[in-house]
C-alpha cells in the first residue's frame, strides 16, 4: 500500500452507505411495514453494490460524476421507507451521505494499517469482521446521540434555508475529502497513501461533528419555538379563565336582578300580550343558565363559558365532573389543560356536517387513587394518530397541535399520560394521573 493512493472497494462504499441510510430510516416515522419494507429497500438497495463496484473502478472526473449521482440515490429511501419528503428528505439523505463516507473511511483505513503489516488481516473474512465492528461501533454511538433528540428530530420541520446549508456542508465536506484522491496537487492534497487516508478522514469526522453541530442548534431552536408557542398557548387560556370568571359573575347578577323584576312585572300586570312579552323574555334570560356547579371554581368558570359557546352554536355539551377530583392542580394548569381540550373539541365537531351528531361530552372522576379525564367528540374526518398526537395533513406542521401539546405536557408535569383515538366518527382524548404522586 505504500507509495499509492488505493481506492476502498465499491461493495464496502455500497454497504457502508446503505446502513447508514438505514440509520436515520429507523429514526423517523415509516411509510411501509413488514415485508413491504423490505421489499422496497431491497429494490432500492441491492443495485447500489454493482454501480458502486463499477464506480469505484474509475478515477477522476468519472469517479465523482458516479459518487455524484450515487449522492442523489441514497435520498431514495427517505422518500420510499420513511414518511419524509422535500426539504426533510433530502436533509437527511445528506447527513446519511456523510455518515457513511466517514465510517467506511475509518474502517478501511485502520483495516489497511493493519493488513500492511500483519498477515493474518489479510485473510477475506478477518476484513469482513473487522470492518463490520468498526462501524457497527460509530453506528452505535451516532444512534444513540441522535435519539437523545428524536423527539425534535422528528417533529422539527426543516426549512429551504436549513436544508440548503446542511447539503452545501455536506458538499464542502465530500469536495475536501476527495482532493487528494483526485491527484490534484495543492497545498491541501498530498500523493502519499497515509496522509490522503488521514486527510480523508479527518475531514468527513470534521463534517460529521459540523453537521451534527448544525442538527442541534435546529433542534434547539424548534425546542425554544415550542416553548414560547405553549406558553403563549397557557397565557391565552388563563386570560380566557379570568374573562370566564368575570363574565359567570356577571351574568349571575343580572340572571338574579331580572328574576326578581320579572316576578315584581307578573304580580303587576294582567294584560295577556304583557304576560307574552314577559315570557319570551324570560325565555331569553333562562338562556344564561347554565350555570356548572362541579366543585371547582375555576372548572365551572370555563364550562360555563364553554357551555355558552356551544349552546350558541347548536353543540349539545353534556358533563359529568367531580371538581374536587381537581384541587391538587393549580389554576393555571386547569385552565390550560381543559381550556385546550374543549378548544380542540368543538373545532372537531364543527366540523360535522349534521347538526343532530355535533355531540361533545366530559367526564372526570377520581377511580382508585387516580384522575381520569375524558373528553369525546363527534368528528367528521378519520384521525391519523403517531407520537401519541394526531397527524397532521395541513403543508405546514410547525402550526398544528399546539392545544394537545400543551394538555400533553401539563399532564406530563403531575405525572401522567395522555392518550388519544379516532375511530367510527369519535375523536376522544383520556388523560389519566396518579393522584398521590401528584400531591
Amino acid at each position: 500500500m505504500s507509495g499509492e493512493i488505493q481506492n476502498i472497494p465499491g461493495v464496502w462504499t455500497a454497504l457502508t452507505h446503505i446502513f447508514a441510510c438505514l440509520l436515520y430510516v429507523s429514526l423517523l416515522p415509516r411509510r411501509l411495514r413488514g415485508w413491504k419494507f423490505f421489499a422496497a429497500a431491497a429494490c432500492i438497495f441491492l443495485p447500489m453494490i454493482p454501480y458502486m463496484i463499477r464506480v469505484a473502478a474509475l478515477d477522476g472526473f468519472a469517479f465523482n460524476l458516479g459518487m455524484s449521482l450515487f449522492a442523489l440515490w441514497t435520498a431514495a429511501p427517505f422518500f420510499a421507507l420513511s414518511k419524509e419528503g422535500g426539504y426533510r428528505g433530502v436533509y437527511f439523505a445528506a447527513r446519511a451521505f456523510i455518515l457513511g463516507g466517514f465510517a467506511i473511511s475509518l474502517a478501511w483505513q485502520l483495516y489497511a494499517f493493519y493488513a500492511e503489516r500483519v498477515p493474518f488481516f489479510s485473510r477475506t473474512w478477518v476484513e469482513v469482521v473487522f470492518i463490520l465492528v468498526i462501524e457497527a461501533a460509530v453506528f452505535f454511538l451516532i444512534y444513540v446521540l441522535e435519539r437523545v433528540h428524536i423527539k425534535e428530530s422528528v417533529e422539527m420541520p426543516v426549512s429551504r434555508t436549513a436544508c440548503a446549508s446542511t447539503v452545501a456542508i455536506a458538499l464542502v465536506i465530500y469536495i475536501l475529502s476527495s482532493l487528494s484522491f483526485a491527484m490534484v496537487d495543492t497545498p491541501f492534497t498530498t500523493q502519499r497513501s497515509p496522509e490522503a487516508f488521514n486527510i480523508r478522514t479527518i475531514v468527513y469526522a470534521g463534517g460529521v461533528a459540523i453537521l451534527y453541530a448544525h442538527h442541534l442548534q435546529l433542534c434547539d431552536a424548534y425546542a425554544l419555538r415550542e416553548v414560547t408557542a405553549l406558553q403563549n398557548v397557557l397565557n391565552m387560556q388563563y386570560a380566557n379563565y379570568q374573562l370566564s370568571k368575570e363574565s359567570m359573575e356577571l351574568v349571575n347578577r343580572k340572571y338574579h336582578d331580572l328574576k326578581h323584576q320579572i316576578a315584581i312585572l307578573r304580580s303587576e300586570l294582567g294584560a295577556e300580550e304583557k304576560t307574552a312579552v314577559l315570557d319570551q323574555l324570560e325565555r331569553e334570560i333562562r338562556a344564561f343558565d347554565i350555570q356548572t356547579h362541579t366543585g371547582n371554581r375555576v372548572l365551572d368558570a370555563i364550562l360555563t363559558r364553554k357551555g355558552a359557546y356551544c349552546q350558541d352554536h347548536g353543540i349539545r355539551f353534556t358533563c359529568v365532573a367531580d371538581g374536587h377530583a381537581l384541587d391538587f392542580m393549580g389554576i393555571v394548569e386547569l385552565s390550560a389543560l381543559f381550556g385546550n381540550a374543549l378548544d380542540n373539541a368543538i373545532e372537531g365537531v364543527s366540523k360535522v356536517d349534521d347538526p343532530e351528531q355535533r355531540i361533545i361530552h366530559l367526564s372526570v372522576s377520581n377511580q382508585k387513587g387516580f384522575l381520569r379525564i375524558s373528553v369525546e367528540n363527534r368528528c367528521a374526518d378519520s384521525v391519523t394518530t403517531g407520537e401519541g398526537l394526531p397527524l397532521t395533513t395541513k403543508a405546514d406542521r410547525s402550526q398544528h397541535g399546539y392545544g394537545l401539546k400543551s394538555i400533553r405536557a401539563t399532564v406530563e408535569q403531575y405525572g401522567g399520560s395522555m392518550s388519544v383515538k379516532g375511530e367510527n366518527g369519535w375523536f376522544s382524548l383520556g388523560i389519566l394521573i396518579p393522584v398521590e404522586a401528584a400531591n
